[in-house]
């Protein structure tokens, strides 16, 4: 792939199973071997506070820096972001939105596309209000802009705490 034939799209990757790490490394592998798809940076791995439901073990968290083929489209890529986490066991819980989970990858950012199909919302809805995301992100894309803010702008607005590897919001 050439630079000029490739769009750079940002995921995110989380897990608080008990073997968390060896998900996250098992879900880089499989997003690499995507065709048309090269993983070109991977932030540092977070651990980090549970959102929306307390009532479970923390996550690590890390961030994914790719450049797709130009045959890649959203919602393409949130299919195919959803085959790997049905392939390495994640089983949804719909009554259990944010929930434990084995695996779970986002799609943050495709380039300056926007979608906002039901299954396919990009940029990803909460990405503003995450430290756990914007934290890993901004290691892989330091003067990364979303509608020309600074996403580290965004991410100082934010009430969050960075010890070491840990997240707390």
């Amino acid at each position: 792939m050439t630079k000029d034939e490739t769009t750079t799209a940002y995921i995110s990757l989380g897990s608080n199973c008990a073997d968390a790490a060896r998900m996250l490394a098992g879900a880089a592998e499989h997003v690499g071997a995507l065709p048309g798809v090269e993983v070109q940076a991977a932030s540092p791995v977070y651990s980090t506070e549970p959102q929306e439901d307390a009532n479970q073990p923390w996550f690590l968290n890390q961030v994914l820096k790719l450049a797709l083929a130009a045959s890649w489209r959203p919602p393409a890529l949130v299919a195919a972001l959803l085959d790997i986490e049905t392939a390495m066991g994640r089983v949804r819980d719909p009554g259990r939105r944010f929930g434990p989970r084995v695996i779970d990858l986002d799609l943050l950012l495709f380039g300056e596309e926007r979608c906002a199909a039901a299954d396919c919302t990009v940029p990803h809805p909460r990405l503003l209000r995450r430290a756990f995301v914007l934290v890993p992100l901004l290691d892989v894309a330091p003067k990364l802009s979303l509608d020309g803010v600074p996403l580290a702008t965004v991410l100082q607005e934010l009430d969050f705490r960075l010890c070491g590897n840990k997240i707390f919001q």
